[in-house]
């Protein structure tokens, strides 16, 4: 007997059906993907942004640290990440077509800072999600590992929390990994003064 086969979702379809307001949802191939996050997840998400945004307010940056956002890979109209903190350049949104109406980027240019805080679902953050934000051209990719779940070749052996950022150089990440008493560095917030045990602090 044959099945039928279950028809992929677009990322317009996806952007139709999207709830405003109730949960955060991803679109992976064609497929919804249901975001549930934990408290701890969401206490480090939630201080990154916090400091980020005192920060933006500090030096008067022309940046927007928005709620929710969906980033659209290049090269598919299949898939659309909703990242736990994104840094938008409120100078360039003017030249997204589906900002205003849909809350949607696909541009790498309109990006300061793309932050994911890593869950069960590490490969994600470290694989899929790493590909595709250099693919579009995010300049700065960070990947909040505090609980140190990602595979060794990430973060070393033994695994400790670890937060990693990645700059685009030639079209390419480059990384550096901070822990414990690190100051993070950061091309977007060069004068940010936070550690790597500051920001895993806040998911204890």
């Amino acid at each position: 007997m044959l099945q039928a086969v279950p028809e992929l979702m677009t990322l317009e379809a996806f952007l139709n059906w999207y709830p405003d307001g109730y949960g955060r949802y991803e679109l992976w191939n064609g497929v919804v993907i249901t975001m549930q996050p934990t408290g701890t997840h969401e206490q480090v998400g939630g201080f990154l942004g916090m400091k980020l945004g005192v920060e933006i307010d500090r030096l008067a940056l022309p940046y927007l640290i928005p709620r929710q956002v969906i980033v659209k890979p290049l090269d598919t109209d299949k898939s659309g990440y909703n990242p736990d903190v994104i840094i938008l350049d409120q100078a360039v949104l003017s030249e997204e077509p589906l900002w205003k109406q849909r809350s949607t980027i696909t541009q790498g240019k309109s990006v300061r800072v793309v932050i994911e805080v890593v869950s069960t679902n590490w490969r994600d953050d470290y694989g899929h999600k790493f590909i595709d934000y250099e693919a579009l051209g995010i300049p700065e990719y960070w990947i909040v590992d505090y609980l140190g779940l990602g595979g060794s070749r990430y973060i070393g052996s033994p695994k400790e929390p670890t937060l990693s950022v990645y700059q685009l150089v030639n079209g390419e990440y480059q990384g550096q990994l901070f822990r414990g008493s690190d100051r993070i560095l950061s091309v977007a917030f060069p004068e940010l003064n936070l550690t790597a045990e500051q920001v895993f602090a806040a998911g204890i």
